[in-house]
């Protein structure tokens, strides 16, 4: 009723308002002529007044109505005004972001196209004064208004300019005016709106009906090609030119750069709380994909040139390593051209032959120069590595050019010295190490392209090992490379492949002397640290057996707890190579455990004991203080940790060495347990189950949280997943219960600690000063909430639909609900053929289990409970489905009371619904064998056996689950005084608003959750 008497009062309010503007701005500026400063304030107050009533209206009122009685142009006068020009922009940001009404269509389009030409204008005489005149940051901060209204416009009302060609091609020339602009913030804003624009126009859409043009489909298709005949090759070249020269950082930047950089306003470190550079980069390379796209043959060619510009720089540069920043800039957009021609949603055999051939040329020309390029220095040699590798899909369409790629690759390897040992020359020790992993990303790249070279690459690789001059780490990254060229060559090419590879590793890894040595005493492992050389040599075979399971016929995702354990398990070309590997990787596994023992620690040397602590990398990824800057030359690997691979053989072991090996072997040891799990029988039948056990549970007592939690991640949850169901108990009870009876005792305490006194109390942060106790903290919660929720993940897996395969269905549950105890199945019944039956039928497991679930219940940690409510919910069938008493008892009394208890948290609203439903399935199938759910619920301070009778006759009028979950919500609420916090909070979970705060800085693009699998060699080596 408000809003309809304000819409009614509009013609007169509107005309007032304008009346305002008009009167007391031509009242501020000639009382401010006559020098009349106090006059002419009054009359400014009063005018800002008038336009802050204005953008009240704008947000809500009709468009045409703005337009109608002169608002519109009045606040667009105000533009020309550099006292008022600023109030008068928020006006026009805010209409520009308005929704095109269903009712109202054609008077909002001719509002809004008076307002585009308004802001159009504006933008107008901005850019042809910045392109004469230096602007000042008074008139950059009205332009940034005026860019952002129109990426708000062009965003939103595209379809105002559309209709005319000619508006719309010169609105489009003012977006790439902001683009190209000098100043980052213009520029960015641009790119939003580019980004935008380019990914509506490309998208495909999900029907068939394309070719009719008088469907819908068929219409906006149609639209849309009419908007990318719009884009131009000008207007492409002119974003590819503008998005290159800003792939640059400010810091890499050298006077003598200048002619090639001009006066961009480059990002800068000044920027790192505003967006991060990887973000703002990674939209400028989605851009020049979408552009790539629609242009293939002017994208190679524009990166061609630049490419070409900057080594002819370098050729005469006097200092070549500071104009080497152009050349590390531009790999990137290189890799993203190549990969959306040859390898992107474009099907490149569908392109013309000529177009094809265009291409080959500009990138062959490209290609064969680099090839010609006769670098030696390190950081120009890892530059140029990362440049072929950039080709490698194109080599996979002409395989003409691999010979001569392979060949420059091992021209570079061996034109830097493999031996280092002073830390200045790191730089070569990274170059080789890149040059390695080159080999990796071609052969992904190129696919078949590299079989026929595979000889000559094993032939040039067994000389440099035989003249020494190639070290285990670069041994490990060619062999990686050998093993993804073998696996499109089928299973036998990777069997032979794999055999090459291993052999050599067989002879020193299952040598006796070395197990005997080192692996017999715990305290031994000081020696085995202590002899550098070896230690390394050690990691680097553990390491290997690792990317071997993962590159030899296993791919991630292809595991599936449905067919886990059907798999063929000779299928995998490492099933035979398991019985020599495991014996030492488990005693390795075990003596690592055992030093966190207190009576092997208290022996420790002082070094080897500050090595069993945290690195500064980890406590600062846990306080969330952004990625931890490694020193020059520490190398990534795929994991995630750290290792000066140039210490590798020639320097003494330093502490933060011993626990880079101790974390490298203990992941990657955990990770080649679960991969080897996928294998199925191959694993679980011809490895010994209790030198598992042994290995892992032995001092699981003595675990830190964050060891747990990489032990239940990568090797227990496959383990648990491809287990076949005949060795569930010689397998999974004896590594179970260990597990679950220590973490529950562990968790219950942290968390009781944390709930009660504010500190969760870790073993990991004993002992340990980082500064504050508010860091201690914060790290020591976060250390229990990640094993809180791998452990709920490990439960989650127990519940899954493919281990529980023989669990009755809730509609089943329902038909057999009346029949007696005497007629349902044994829980025994389901112990071999439903994980969480095996689990509840062995009382070592059910104990520690239901009451983790019970206890978690009550812990305030959403994403933990999200993932027990699926074991509950399995907990609860199976209660209904069997006689098992006590099972019964346990879900109709502690179950259903902790669920309630639950409920009571905020942090459980996201579950509620699936917690209320389980409270409703107890109560259904269960209140009739079982007194405790009423007497539960009759205990709540605010029922009345009156309600509880009601409520029951309402169940069994409806036979709908979402009513009745409904009646039990509404009772629970009812019943507890509306104290159940996870249902009231309900409510304003989704909460929608039309006020937007502004934000004068960049904002940040949304991190790339890369696929580990994607990350090869050295990870992340930039």
């Amino acid at each position: 009723m408000l809003l309809r008497g304000l819409s009614q009062s509009l013609p007169e309010i509107f005309p007032l308002l304008f009346t305002m503007l008009e009167k007391h701005y031509g009242a501020a500026l000639m009382e401010a002529g006559r020098q009349q400063m106090d006059v002419a304030k009054q009359h400014a107050a009063a005018l800002i007044a008038a336009i802050n009533a204005v953008n009240a209206y704008a947000e809500w009122a009709p468009l045409s109505d703005l337009g109608k009685y002169g608002i519109i142009y009045g606040c667009g006068f105000l533009l020309s005004s550099p006292d008022f020009r600023l109030h008068a922009c928020e006006f026009f940001k805010i209409v520009a972001a308005r929704k095109r009404p269903l009712d109202d269509g054609s008077d909002f389009d001719t509002a809004m196209k008076v307002v585009s030409e308004t802001l159009m204008n504006a933008s107008k005489d901005f850019l042809n004064k910045s392109n004469s005149v230096v602007s000042n940051e008074s008139e950059f901060e009205f332009a940034e208004y005026i860019c952002e209204s129109l990426v708000s416009l062009g965003s939103t009302n595209l379809q105002c300019l559309t209709a005319d060609s000619t508006s719309l091609t010169f609105y489009l020339q003012q977006m790439l005016g902001f683009f190209q602009h000098s100043k980052l913030a213009l520029h960015y804003h641009s790119l939003l709106f580019w980004l935008s624009f380019m990914r509506d126009i490309l998208s495909k859409s999900k029907t068939g009906l394309v070719d009719d043009p008088n469907t819908s489909t068929g219409r906006t298709e149609n639209e849309k090609a009419r908007l990318l005949a719009l884009v131009t090759d000008d207007i492409c070249s002119a974003i590819l030119v503008t998005s290159f020269k800003r792939m640059l950082k400010k810091e890499n930047v050298y006077t003598e750069m200048t002619p090639t950089v001009g006066t961009l306003e480059l990002w800068s470190n000044e920027f790192d709380n505003k967006i991060d550079f990887s973000n703002y980069r990674s939209r400028l390379l989605e851009l020049i994909r979408f552009f790539t796209s629609t242009k293939p043959l002017l994208a190679a060619a524009k990166v061609s040139e630049r490419t070409t510009a900057a080594i002819k720089n370098l050729m005469v540069a006097s200092s070549s390593t500071k104009d080497l920043a152009i050349m590390e800039s531009m790999h990137l957009a290189l890799e993203n051209i190549v990969v959306t021609i040859f390898d992107g949603s474009n099907e490149y055999s569908k392109i013309s032959p000529d177009l094809q051939h265009s291409l080959r040329q500009t990138l062959e020309g490209l290609l064969q120069q680099l090839i010609s390029l006769k670098w030696t220095e390190p950081t120009m040699v890892e530059v140029l590595g990362h440049y072929l590798d950039a080709l490698g899909p194109f080599l996979r369409y002409y395989p003409d050019a691999v010979g001569s790629v392979i060949n420059k690759l091992f021209e570079l390897l061996t034109s830097l010295p493999a031996m280092v040992k002073d830390p200045s020359t790191s730089a070569a020790r990274r170059a080789r190490l890149q040059i390695c992993t080159s080999f990796i990303r071609i052969a992904k790249a190129a696919n078949e392209s590299l079989l026929p070279h595979m000889k000559g690459i094993a032939d040039t690789m067994m000389y440099l090992q035989t003249e020494g001059v190639l070290l285990r780490a670069e041994q490990n990254i060619l062999g990686e490379a050998f093993l993804i060229m073998a696996s499109s060559a089928g299973t036998q090419q990777q069997q032979e492949v794999l055999l090459w590879l291993l052999e050599p590793l067989s002879k020193q890894w299952t040598q006796l002397e070395w197990q005997e040595a080192y692996l017999t005493n715990p305290t031994n492992l000081v020696h085995l640290c202590a002899d550098t050389r070896f230690m390394w040599s050690i990691f680097h075979i553990v390491t290997f057996f690792e990317k071997a399971l993962k590159r030899s016929g296993y791919r991630k995702g292809s595991l599936s707890i449905e067919n886990s354990s059907k798999t063929t398990p000779d299928a995998h070309p490492m099933a035979c190579h398991l019985l020599w590997m495991m014996p030492p990787l488990l005693k390795l596994l075990r003596s690592i455990h055992c030093l966190w023992s207190p009576p092997v620690t208290q022996v420790l040397p002082g070094e080897m004991r500050a090595a069993l602590g945290m690195s500064d990398a980890e406590k600062i990824g846990l306080l969330g203080e952004g990625k931890h800057k490694l020193p020059k030359g520490s190398l990534t690997f795929n994991d995630g940790y750290p290792s000066d691979i140039s210490k590798e053989a020639y320097s003494e072991a330093s502490g933060n060495d011993i626990r880079n090996w101790l974390k490298g072997i203990r992941d990657s040891g955990y990770s080649i347990l679960g991969l080897s799990a996928t294998l199925g029988d191959s694993f679980f039948r011809s490895i010994d189950s209790h030198s598992v056990v042994v290995s892992l549970m032995e001092n699981i007592q003595h675990m830190e949280f964050r060891h747990i939690k990489q032990l239940v991640h990568s090797a227990l949850i496959p383990l648990v997943k491809c287990c076949p169901s005949d060795l569930w108990e010689v397998w999974l009870e004896k590594l179970l219960h260990p597990l679950l009876l220590h973490v529950h005792q562990a968790l219950s305490s942290s968390w009781s600690s944390l709930l009660q006194g504010g500190k969760a109390k870790v073993p990991d942060l004993s002992g340990i000063v980082v500064g504050s106790d508010l860091k201690v903290e914060v790290m020591e919660e976060k250390l229990l909430r990640d094993l809180t929720r791998e452990m709920c993940s490990l439960l989650s897996v127990l519940a899954s639909p493919g281990l529980n395969a023989t669990v009755p269905s809730l509609e089943q549950v329902g038909q057999m609900n009346h029949t007696e105890d005497s007629c349902k199945r044994d829980l025994n019944a389901f112990a071999c053929s439903s994980m969480v039956g095996f689990v509840l039928h062995n009382k070592s497991l059910a104990v520690p289990v239901l009451k983790i679930c019970v206890e978690a219940l009550g812990w305030s940690d959403s994403e933990s409970m999200s993932k027990v409510s699926t074991f509950c919910g399995l907990v609860v069938l199976l209660a209904v489905s069997t006689n098992n008493v006590e099972l019964r008892q346990f879900v109709c009394k502690d179950l259903f009371s902790a669920i309630i208890q639950g409920l009571t948290l905020e942090s459980n609203a996201f579950v509620s619904a699936d917690l209320v439903g389980l409270c409703r399935e107890i109560f259904v199938y269960l209140s009739n064998r079982d007194p405790s759910p009423r007497q539960i619920l009759l205990s709540l301070p605010c029922i009345t056996q009156q309600d509880l009778f009601a409520f029951e006759e309402a169940l069994s009028k409806t036979g709908s689950p979402k009513e009745q979950k409904q009646h039990m919500k509404s009772l629970l609420i009812m019943a507890t005084g509306n104290k159940l916090k996870a249902l009231a909070t309900q409510k304003g979970v989704n909460v929608i608003t039309n006020v937007t705060t502004r934000f004068r800085t960049l904002d940040a693009a949304p991190q790339s959750n890369h696929d580990e699998e994607d990350r090869i060699g050295l990870a992340a080596i930039t």
